[in-house]
């Protein structure tokens, strides 16, 4: 039987401690504080709950239009932190549940290496000495703290930090216009704070298609979010009772802006200092630990996942390459496939895409045909009062085969799963087209722009 040790216990590491177990090695999970890592804890899941909760409370500016009337509503702060600390501890009692039930055995401390063999374990009685035949490195990523001027405030705040506040702040700066940055834009803008954006690269969610994230730039704006790009964030000073803060646009320009909150989401860097890799002789990039296809480090007994390793930041995407690193451990051979990986953005309306942008084919010199259908068009969207977006499919052009599809709209990252599915299959604009998907569902605009793509979408208007 194998001895594993696996080093964190967020997505990553707990799926690949279950998985070996599964294969029958002998399985330690050593996790610094809590199971489920980030995501469940300070991430993922905390953050849907807030902004479930700001998507309610815009539901009720809505409700008139359906001969609903609501006089009056408030926001319970504390309320609403409780039923977040009690969906995270539901989640994270059920991580534990899960890997007790797989005979994982859970050791509370921070590791680092003695050597490719050993580990020290540190908790508050001490240090204990581990050895094991196989490791898998999971420990994650943390908030990038970028150099700015006057980060020490008191109302300064990191992704982390900003599910822990007392009460929602009258005015916030997101310095970040990623994924991190517009998400907790959309939570504090839909409960009320007023909100702006300061991204340093010249458009917001940078990673999107590019069409898809000026849509979601006119939705923030159109709900009252200053968005500034191309703008860098010098200094932050602490007045007392707010925040000034300066940043510079492109063209040298300063603004100030007072703000009784600063959130830096400026993206997230690899978790691995208090490693000691060295002693293992692990390789290493600025912090990121250098694997190969098979999720193994250049030390033949060790491998890593997630965020500490990955080119991909996402929960979905540690959950795969833990798996992998698992089997592989056991004794296989098997892979990582990054061809077809989903990105959600969790805005309002929701953004979900899967594969390339069309700048990116551009850039590339591929041929493409692109359809569009607008929710507009789409009758469930409608029922729903949802109907801004837009379904977009990027195909090559001489086979049609599906290349991309961003997904603006009403359940978009459920949706995306179904053009993951497709891309997987190596699926065709035509093979789409001619499914039959049920009537009424969101679902239903997938297959128009699958129709658009050739010219034939049965519910927009003939062009020209």
């Amino acid at each position: 039987m194998t001895d594993l040790i696996v080093i964190g216990g967020g997505p990553g590491g707990y799926v690949a401690a279950i998985r070996a177990a599964q294969l029958g090695c002998n399985v330690k999970l050593i996790e610094r504080e809590k199971v489920g890592g980030t995501c469940l804890n300070r991430g993922c899941i905390p953050t849907k709950v807030l902004l479930h909760a700001a998507e309610l409370k815009g539901s009720f500016d809505k409700a008139r239009d359906y001969g609903l009337s609501v006089k009056k509503t408030s926001l319970d702060w504390k309320v609403l932190m409780d039923r977040k600390d009690a969906t995270v501890k539901q989640l994270t009692d059920g991580v534990s549940a899960l890997l007790e039930s797989w005979g994982v055995e859970v050791i509370y401390g921070e590791a680092s290496f003695v050597n490719s063999k050993e580990i020290v374990v540190r908790d508050g009685n001490g240090t204990s000495k581990l050895r094991s035949d196989s490791f898998i490195i999971a420990t994650g990523s943390k908030p990038s703290m970028p150099p700015i001027e006057g980060l020490q405030g008191k109302g300064v705040l990191t992704s982390d930090d900003a599910l822990q506040i007392e009460d929602i702040p009258s005015s916030i700066l997101i310095v970040g216009g990623g994924v991190i940055g517009v998400e907790f834009a959309t939570l504090f803008s839909g409960l009320g704070c007023h909100v702006t954006v300061v991204e340093f690269l010249p458009r917001i969610l940078t990673n999107i298609d590019e069409e898809m994230a000026s849509y979601i730039h006119e939705v923030l704006s159109s709900k009252g979010v200053k968005i500034y790009t191309a703008s860098r964030v010098t200094e932050v000073d602490d007045k007392g009772n707010y925040l000034a803060v300066t940043f510079q646009e492109e063209d040298g320009k300063k603004i100030a802006v007072e703000t009784e909150k600063v959130l830096l989401a400026a993206g997230r860097v690899p978790n691995t200092q208090a490693l000691n890799l060295s002693s293992a002789g692990v390789e290493t990039e600025r912090g990121r630990i250098k694997v190969d296809k098979f999720m193994r480090t250049n030390v033949a007994n060790i491998y890593a996942v997630g965020d500490c390793a990955s080119p991909y930041m996402l929960a979905h995407v540690a959950m795969a390459e833990g798996e992998i690193a698992a089997e592989n451990v056991a004794g296989g051979e098997r892979e990582m496939d990054y061809s077809v990986v989903p990105s959600c953005v969790f805005t309002s309306p929701e953004l979900a895409s899967v594969g390339r942008s069309e700048l990116d084919c551009q850039k590339a010199g591929i041929p493409v045909k692109v359809g569009r259908f607008p929710m507009v068009g789409n009758g469930r969207a409608l029922t729903l009062g949802e109907a801004e977006g837009i379904v977009k499919i990027v195909a090559d052009s001489k086979y049609e085969r599906v290349l991309g599809v961003h997904i603006l709209g009403p359940n978009a990252t459920e949706l995306i799963s179904a053009a993951c599915m497709a891309m997987k299959l190596e699926a065709t604009v035509e093979e789409i087209a001619q499914l039959i998907f049920a009537h009424p569902t969101v679902g239903e605009a997938l297959k128009e722009a699958a129709l658009s793509v050739q010219g034939r979408a049965i519910h927009l208007p003939k062009e020209g």
